[in-house]
């Protein structure tokens, strides 16, 4: 039988893109996202081609995320991969500018919620001695920028987390790999800037960014690796972007 991919965010950007690479390859899919009718639609799109579970889910919710994984149907219980890929940043103001509501979604979303997935799907993989969990961090994780703060915290906190399950699960055959995007054009910024759509092309004026597929491509690739080789951190950033120089303030 098929192997079984579990991807949060699966309604847009890297999950619905992770959604289509897997289906192409004939995995069963567990799809999850909060917006019902893109999920239906996802849903109906790839069912053509394979089994395909359902299930709108917001991974803040940790009663609703361990209900939802209680709840898979028998052939779709045993999940092989779990892409946690729910997240977003909020806003670019400086630190003392920031709203705490952001702050507080972004490490509900990008923390939380990926560890209430993991807690809820790891104990089967070891159970089983199988399975891989891929987590979508950021390359903010490991380079600051102006008005990053908290959504640079949150995928340090993802890469972190990525190797102590790797300590932790020694001795077993699952694996875990952290996958660490830079600039990449979904629909990431028009989240970041809730909606202003004029913003949030700037982001991208002028250059060529990462597209949502090259990052499905690095997460297949981490996945279908053999079975003895685990991919601890895979860094992608597009040709246009590098790191910045230090920055020096000289105001007197």
């Amino acid at each position: 039988m098929s192997q079984i991919a579990f991807i949060t965010g699966a309604t847009s950007g890297f999950g619905a893109a992770c959604a289509r690479r897997f289906a192409a390859h004939g995995w069963r899919l567990i799809v999850c996202g909060r917006r019902q009718d893109r999920l239906e639609a996802l849903r109906a799109e790839l069912a053509a081609t394979v089994p395909v579970h359902a299930v709108a889910l917001d991974v803040r919710d940790e009663a609703a995320v361990n209900a939802a994984v209680a709840a898979l149907p028998a052939d779709f219980a045993e999940v092989d991969l779990l892409v946690n890929n729910a997240g977003l940043a909020l806003g670019l103001e400086p630190a003392h500018r920031c709203p705490m509501d952001d702050w507080q979604r972004m490490v509900d979303t990008n923390i939380k919620g990926l560890l209430y997935c993991t807690h809820a799907i790891l104990p089967g993989m070891v159970v089983r001695d199988r399975g891989h969990i891929v987590n979508i961090g950021s390359v903010a994780g490991n380079y600051p920028y102006p008005g990053g703060n908290v959504y640079g915290a949150t995928k340090a906190f993802v890469r972190q987390f990525s190797l102590n399950l790797r300590a932790d699960l020694l001795g077993t055959r699952v694996r875990v790999t952290n996958i660490e995007p830079g600039m990449a054009e979904t629909e990431f910024s028009l989240v970041r800037f809730k909606g202003e759509s004029d913003q949030s092309a700037k982001v991208y004026a002028g250059t060529q960014p990462l597209q949502a597929e090259d990052i499905a491509d690095a997460v297949y690739w981490a996945a279908t690796r053999p079975a003895h080789v685990n991919i601890n951190t895979l860094e992608v950033m597009p040709v246009c972007q590098a790191f910045a120089p230090f920055a020096i303030s000289r105001a007197g």
